[in-house]
């Protein structure tokens, strides 16, 4: 099949890009490259794929330029679309939140529209697990009321649902949203906090610490289990559906530092500070909808995917 992976050149949507290639698909990769971290990573990024000699294609383009959607859509034939493409994080979004509205509202709707106009029937997108705001109850589960989003970023990815329903109940497309949670891995983007401690441990300097460490928790997932569940709903019909993917073993930041200066074999310098606006206090999926569905089963403990990622960051870091 003949499958776009929008915000192909990224972090997840390279690892996304590269199953599918191992899978025997054919796959256009469409990404802007823009600075929000480093776009030579990006570039790093397509050169692991295009390394692969599989039929891969790389498309520049940005997914709020609709013209620039149609014309590749015309001539390009896709099966399915897997929509990745997004301006990402919690707290730069609280400092540009109409950029955030723009590329991910604005551009998922002309990616549907593009599809639609093109007769694309299957479409996936990326949610994230802070659609749950501060949600008393845990674990999520995606009944779980979601009306209590707490950033700009949030806003968005609740909007990316909704609009992914009005296509599904509309226009009768086959729409999954799935919702990441706290994904780590090789090529993670150094702004997230696993890349950011390792290289602050790495080079001596303070580790920023937000809030109560023994408290603060995150359902970290590595990204070779989030592509076995996208993988999975490229797979079967849904007509709409949401699904959590996450590792449904949330750990402690505390735990997060000792793990990750055990891998490096040095210390941590801690820097307390207060809490950050837009933070939740924990994520924690409830993932028994995603394994009866999807048969998706998280198979890479914490322990053994820090390993893998200090593996790899010291790697490109030498």
């Amino acid at each position: 099949m003949n499958f776009l992976v929008t915000g192909g050149a990224g972090f997840i949507g390279s690892h996304v890009c590269e199953r599918l290639l191992s899978l025997g698909h054919a796959v256009w990769a469409l990404d802007d490259l823009n600075d929000f971290y480093d776009p030579d990573l990006k570039r790093r990024n397509l050169r692991d794929i295009q390394a692969l000699a599989r039929p891969f294609e790389f498309e520049y383009g940005d997914i709020t330029d609709a013209d620039a959607l149609e014309e590749l859509f015309a001539r390009t034939r896709f099966d399915q679309v897997i929509h990745l493409a997004a301006r990402a994080g919690v707290r730069p979004s609280l400092q540009q939140p109409a950029l955030y509205q723009r590329v991910n509202v604005e551009g998922t709707v002309n990616v549907l529209e593009a599809a639609r106009r093109h007769g694309v029937k299957k479409i996936i997108l990326a949610s994230s697990s802070s659609v749950y705001g501060v949600n008393s109850k845990v674990p999520f589960a995606e009944s779980d009321p979601i009306f209590s989003a707490i950033s700009p970023y949030a806003a968005s990815k609740l909007a990316v649902e909704a609009l992914g329903h009005v296509y599904h109940h509309v226009y009768g497309m086959d729409v999954v949203a799935l919702r990441f949670f706290t994904v780590y891995g090789p090529r993670q983007r150094p702004d997230l906090a696993i890349h950011k401690f390792a290289r602050l441990i790495r080079e001596g300097k303070p580790v920023p610490i937000y809030g109560d460490p023994a408290r603060s928790a995150r359902d970290y997932t590595f990204v070779s289990d989030i592509v076995d569940g996208v993988i999975a709903c490229t797979q079967q019909t849904f007509g709409w559906e949401i699904f959590n993917l996450g590792d449904a073993n949330p750990v402690t930041l505390a735990h997060l530092v000792e793990l990750l200066e055990s891998a490096l074999g040095k210390r941590a310098l801690l820097e307390r500070l207060p809490p950050q606006p837009g933070d939740v206090p924990i994520t924690y999926a409830d993932i028994s909808k995603a394994r009866a569905r999807l048969g998706y089963q998280p198979r890479v403990p914490i322990r053994e995917g820090i390993a893998r990622f200090v593996d790899w960051f010291l790697r490109v870091a030498a």
